[in-house]
């Protein structure tokens, strides 16, 4: 994969100020705040900076801790995982492998064979609906939107 650098000013230009804060600061959004959420359509997320498809719908699932929640990456080699002792605490942070850019932490306590609770921040994902998917009953999803976020 190809890595994407740009410069710090190139970024602010093409994020908004809490994708920036979040992709290039390590921001975190508060809980229960994101336009992701809630999202139920069958699709990919993809990075917010870079494009990047990252998570699948298949392996969303709602962990209840108000942030976006996947079981695994769609390819583990798309996000590359370190470790952060920020806040007290020890952590492994989820970044996007092609920009670098923050997009939550990875946690051992998810459902499935995985055993794996990817915690992503809205902000850092833009989501691409696929053609033809039904959309979900469920309040919030954005009906009849095919990608919500920014990309490239």
């Amino acid at each position: 994969m190809e890595k994407l650098n740009r410069t710090d000013a190139e970024w602010r230009a093409k994020l908004t100020p809490e994708q920036y804060r979040i992709l290039r600061e390590a921001g975190t959004e508060p809980p229960f705040s994101g336009d992701l959420l809630d999202i139920k359509h069958k699709g990919e997320f993809r990075c917010a900076a870079c494009g990047e498809p990252l998570f699948g719908s298949d392996s969303k699932f709602d962990s209840g801790s108000g942030w976006p929640s996947f079981t695994r990456p769609k390819d583990p080699d798309k996000v590359s995982e370190q470790q952060d002792g920020t806040h007290g605490m020890t952590r492994t942070e989820v970044r996007c492998a092609r920009c670098d850019g923050h997009l939550g932490h990875v946690f051992p306590d998810g459902p499935g064979p995985e055993g794996q609770r990817y915690c992503i921040n809205s902000a850092a994902l833009s989501f691409a609906k696929d053609e033809g998917a039904e959309e979900g009953a469920e309040e919030g999803a954005e009906e009849g939107a095919e990608e919500t976020g920014a990309a490239d």
